[in-house]
C-alpha cells in the first residue's frame, strides 16, 4: 500500500463500517444448501468429510473488528447443522469472517464458527476442531512448519503506533523503547529480528527494543493509550480500528513491512488435505477473479486490500503438500 492510498483510507474509513457489515450480514444470514455426497471417502478425505457433513467449520475471533466480530443481537439459524457449541452466520461478521461464508457457499455447505486463542491456531495440532482459520494470519516461513498455507485473500502493511502526544515521528526515534506486539506473531518475531517472509528482505527499522506481549492486540492498545508503553506494532488495519474506536494514537511512517494475508489449513490433521486445499486455492482465485474480495475489503477497511493479494503466486513458496 503506498503513502497515497494509506491516507485515502484513513480518510475513508469509519465507524460507518461496522453498521455497514452488520446490515450486509442480517440480509445475507440464511444456510447454503449442501451439494450432493462426495464420492470420496469422508473417513479419509478432508474435502470429502466438509461436504458430507455439510458445514465448514471455521475459526474466529469475535472481538478483532474489523476483521472479525460478533454481531449484538443477531439470532441463531433456527436450521442450523452448526453444533451447539458453534456460531451460526448471522451472529458473526467482519472482513475474515464474510471471506469464510463465500468460501462455504462455494463448496455448497453452511458456515460455522468456532472461537479459540489465537497462539493454538498458529501453534497447529487443531484435533480437527474446525478446518480453516481466515485469521488475518501472514503467510510466513515458520508458520509453514505447523500449516498449510491457502492462496492470500488480501495483504497489509504493519506499522508501530503511538500515542497521539508522543514525541516519536519515524520508526527509528523508538530504538530502544517499549515496543508492544501480539505473542507469537509476526509482529513480534519482527522485533526480534527473526522473521522470514517469503519473497522479502526485512530490515529492522527499530534497534534494541523492549518488547512486551499480549495475548491480543486490544489489551496492546489500551496499554499503549494509557501510556504503558511507548509504542505498538501491528497490522495496519487494526491500529486504524483503535483510533477509529477513539482511542488518542497515531500512525507512524513508514511501514515496518508487508505481509500476505492467508488461510491456515493444520498441517497435523489425519485426512488427506490435498483436495480440500485445491478447492480452498481455486474459490479464493475465483472471489478475487469475481471482484467480490475487493468489494468486502471496501467494505470493511475502505481500502482495496485484495488486489495485491490475487497477483501473489503461492507456488513459489515451495509448500510441500502433504
Amino acid at each position: 500500500m503506498n503513502e497515497q492510498r494509506t491516507r485515502s483510507w484513513v480518510a475513508r474509513r469509519g465507524l460507518g463500517v461496522g453498521l455497514i457489515a452488520l446490515f450486509a450480514v442480517v440480509a445475507c444470514s440464511g444456510a447454503a444448501t449442501p451439494t450432493a455426497a462426495p464420492s470420496a471417502d469422508p473417513t479419509r478425505d478432508k474435502l470429502a468429510q466438509v461436504l458430507a457433513r455439510g458445514t465448514l467449520v471455521l475459526w474466529t475471533d469475535p472481538d478483532y473488528a474489523p476483521q472479525s466480530f460478533a454481531v449484538p443481537e443477531a439470532s441463531r439459524l433456527a436450521t442450523t447443522k452448526c453444533a451447539p457449541n458453534q456460531m451460526t452466520a448471522p451472529e458473526v461478521s467482519g472482513y475474515d469472517a464474510e471471506v469464510g461464508k463465500l468460501v462455504a457457499a462455494a463448496l455448497g455447505v453452511e458456515p460455522c464458527f468456532v472461537t479459540a486463542p489465537f497462539d493454538q491456531v498458529i501453534a497447529g495440532g487443531w484435533g480437527d476442531h474446525w478446518d480453516i482459520a481466515w485469521a488475518s494470519g501472514a503467510l510466513s516461513a515458520d508458520r509453514m512448519q505447523q500449516l498449510y498455507m491457502t492462496q492470500p485473500y488480501y495483504s497489509t502493511p504493519a506499522n508501530f503506533f503511538v500515542r497521539a502526544d508522543s514525541p516519536y515521528q519515524k520508526p527509528s526515534d523508538l530504538d530502544g523503547k517499549k515496543i508492544g506486539a501480539c505473542s507469537g506473531c509476526t509482529h513480534e518475531l519482527y522485533l526480534k529480528g527473526t522473521l522470514a517472509l517469503p519473497g522479502e528482505s526485512l530490515t529492522p527499522a527499530v534497534q534494541d527494543p523492549q518488547i512486551v506481549t499480549y495475548a491480543s492486540e486490544t489489551p496492546g492498545y489500551e496499554d499503549l493509550a494509557a501510556g504503558t508503553i511507548d509504542a505498538f506494532l501491528s497490522s495496519q488495519t487494526v491500529g486504524l480500528a483503535a483510533i477509529a474506536d477513539g482511542k488518542p494514537l497515531r500512525m507512524l511512517e513508514p511501514a515496518a513491512f508487508f505481509t500476505q494475508k492467508t488461510g491456515y489449513v493444520d498441517r497435523a490433521l489425519t485426512l488427506d488435505p490435498v483436495a480440500f486445499l485445491d478447492r480452498i486455492d481455486s474459490t479464493i482465485s475465483d472471489l478475487h477473479a469475481q471482484g467480490k474480495l475487493k468489494a468486502l475489503s471496501m467494505q470493511f477497511f475502505g481500502a482495496d486490500l485484495a488486489s495485491a493479494a490475487a497477483a501473489f503466486d503461492l507456488a513459489s513458496v515451495g509448500q510441500k503438500v502433504p
